[in-house]
């Protein structure tokens, strides 16, 4: 199952048969963006307001998250010709003009615009334009369902690149520690040597190796990140596994996204040297990358 973004667009456009609908053409766009529930508006010509109840569970059965907009229209064919009003039709228009200006002697007359207009207007879409609208927003909805898969696709290229990365970083910070608390040992017990040396023997050399050990024991379990380490990769994993599965994964990827940064938090406190701590700022700049984008997963 593909990974789908929640951001995608598609456009289709149909038309009836001259004969049966003035060559009207029918167009339907569908755009979405990212959401955290299915949030969809529908904007439809007033004579097709009654396919709106079979468009949204029609929608509703394709998608599940995103903001998603259907825009319908219907217009005549660019190439359908002008058909000139009828002298039946010009006769009555010109009687209601002629009543309206005796009640309304201010009412102007009808500009030639003005009378083509109104006649195109009295042209309404036959029932085919009614049967044929789901079918095309059947349509559109395929093509915007593919265009959330390749970007779906795109998405999760760039997170697994992140988890890569992240694994490095991972394996980098790994065995900064147990170099520290060496370091941090021979520091105390150089301290305690010192201390030794001017109290002139008053403390047993014995007992100053077991306070360095102490301390430098109790050091290394403060700095310990083996745990945090352990627990990074093991969301990494999931984030891979979730992404080669596919489908509604979005929530659970931005609570795997939220595990991520409190483990690169808790490196960063525990860290006492700046190598560590670069390390930790780096692994937050890569998942908040990640976080950005699966914001927009399905």
């Amino acid at each position: 199952m593909a990974v789908l973004s929640m951001t995608g667009y598609a456009a289709v456009q149909s038309h009836t048969a001259p004969e049966t609908a003035s060559g009207l053409r029918l167009g339907v766009e569908l755009r979405s963006v990212n959401g955290r529930f299915l949030d969809l508006s529908l904007r439809l010509p007033d004579e097709l307001r009654g396919c709106e109840p079979v468009l949204r569970e029609l929608i509703g059965a394709g998608l599940k998250r995103g903001k998603v907009e259907l825009r319908v229209q219907v217009e005549p064919q660019a190439t359908q010709e002008l058909q000139a009003p009828g002298d039946d039709w010009l006769a009555r228009l010109r009687q209601m003009q002629t009543q309206i200006q005796q009640q309304m002697p201010e009412a102007r007359a009808l500009s030639v615009a003005e009378v083509i207009k109104l006649r195109s207007a009295s042209f309404k879409p036959a029932q085919d334009l009614t049967a044929s609208l789901p079918a095309l927003v059947q349509q559109a909805l395929q093509d915007l369902l593919s265009s959330r898969a390749r970007e779906g696709q795109r998405l999760a290229h760039m997170l697994v690149d992140r988890t890569e990365r992240l694994r490095a970083l991972a394996g980098q910070a790994a065995p900064l520690v147990p170099r520290l608390v060496e370091q941090h040992k021979a520091r105390f017990l150089e301290r305690w040597r010192e201390a030794m040396a001017l109290a002139e023997g008053s403390a047993p050399p014995e007992s100053a190796q077991e306070r360095a050990l102490t301390e430098a024991t109790a050091y290394a379990i403060r700095i310990d990140i083996a745990e945090e380490i352990t627990r990074l990769n093991s969301h990494l994993d999931e984030i891979d596994r979730l992404l080669a599965a596919g489908g509604e994964i979005g929530k659970r990827l931005d609570f795997l996204i939220q595990e991520l940064h409190r483990e690169a938090n808790t490196l960063g406190s525990k860290s006492s040297s700046l190598e560590l701590t670069r390390l930790s700022v780096d692994m937050k700049v890569l998942i908040e990358q990640m976080r950005e984008q699966v914001q927009n997963i399905e």
